[in-house]
């Protein structure tokens, strides 16, 4: 009795294992032929986004083609690249570099995700990221303010300050991770943008080391932290203005061509004219009030007030990111209005 029990338990086990090894080839043999098929499909993918290149080089090259046309051609081949951006192809063509940054903090991990729904989740968390820290943006700088004049007569405490720095270093931390992940998964996002972030990470890792000094001539020792926590307050007005109306002008490209679903809203670019009458002044005087607080922080700091090597830094910081957000809000205006002038150029080909 005994000895059949074990002849069937020992039967039972041979052929788990017998299993386990055909579902061990069956399994080998299926990824062996999905590595050919998809080596085949990548290959196809990358010899349609090389005549994509030459087609639009020949179109640019040939000044024989009738304007009408070539609008037209130029049109069919930006939703050719839309197709394959969108689509599930995209994940056969070669990603981009993830760059340092996410290898300093992930090490040296594939974040481009081979499925497009993964990749479409990536980009609205990062909307919703940003939706949230705007608020944060306008809120915290806020409470500071009101509790220095109704709390802390007139003058902040250290700790609610760099409680505020350590949490602006955490938001773009956080921006920085999720801008580069997204570019690798074929995001639009402007190299600019991200070194931006950049620099305000160093700027909130400097003000974290920084004294904030108290009594006596309080108001004018934190007169730069005064104001730039009243630019904080601009800024974040800034950031919901654009999270709502352009987000929805992107949706609207996407949906008829003109951009990527992978593409975020940056900058200005996703504007309609009254948006933009909107954006740009705010935008404007945002930056100048940027450049403005830096001024103040290095002054300061030249006057004797508060001459901290942390005071010229942040100082020094400030005025350029401002110098940049300028430069890089008038390229993208001049690039809009070029656009806007090729549509009219070619709506007016049309009627004729």
């Amino acid at each position: 009795m005994a000895a059949a029990a074990e002849d069937t338990v020992e039967e039972e086990v041979g052929r788990v294992v017998e299993q386990a090894k055909e579902l061990q080839e069956t399994a080998a043999s299926l990824i062996a032929k999905s590595t050919h098929d998809e080596l085949s499909v990548r290959q196809k993918a990358l010899s349609l986004e090389s005549s994509i290149r030459r087609c639009s080089s020949l179109l640019h090259r040939n000044n024989h083609i009738a304007p009408k046309l070539a609008a037209k051609l130029e049109e069919d081949l930006q939703k050719a690249r839309c197709i394959i951006a969108d689509g599930e192809a995209s994940s056969f063509l070669p990603s981009k570099s993830q760059g340092r940054f996410l290898k300093m903090f992930l090490g040296p991990i594939n974040v481009r995700a081979s499925r497009k729904d993964v990749q479409f989740k990536v980009k609205e968390e990062y909307n919703s990221y940003r939706d949230r820290t705007a608020l944060l943006f306008l809120f915290f700088p806020s409470v500071l303010l009101c509790l220095r004049s109704w709390v802390w007569n007139g003058c902040l405490p250290t700790f609610p300050v760099q409680l505020y720095q350590a949490w602006l270093l955490f938001l773009y931390t956080g921006l920085t991770l999720r801008e580069n992940i997204l570019r690798a998964n074929g995001s639009d996002i402007r190299s600019w943008w991200i070194n931006h972030h950049y620099c305000a990470m160093i700027m909130a890792v400097v003000s974290l080391t920084w004294e904030i000094k108290g009594q006596p001539n309080c108001a004018q020792k934190q007169r730069g932290v005064q104001l730039f926590l009243q630019w904080a307050m601009m800024q974040g007005v800034a950031m919901l203005l654009q999270n709502r109306y352009q987000r929805q002008r992107l949706y609207t490209r996407i949906a008829l061509g003109k951009a990527k679903r992978m593409d975020v809203v940056w900058g200005e670019t996703a504007g309609v004219d009254g948006q933009l009458w909107l954006l740009c002044p705010i935008l404007f005087i945002l930056q100048g009030f940027e450049a403005y607080v830096g001024l103040q922080l290095l002054r300061t700091a030249y006057k004797g007030v508060t001459s901290e090597w942390q005071v010229i830094f942040c100082g020094a910081l400030l005025v350029f990111m401002a110098v940049g957000n300028f430069l890089n809000t008038v390229e993208i205006l001049m690039v809009k209005s070029r656009f806007k002038a090729k549509m009219k150029s070619k709506s007016k080909q049309e009627l004729d």
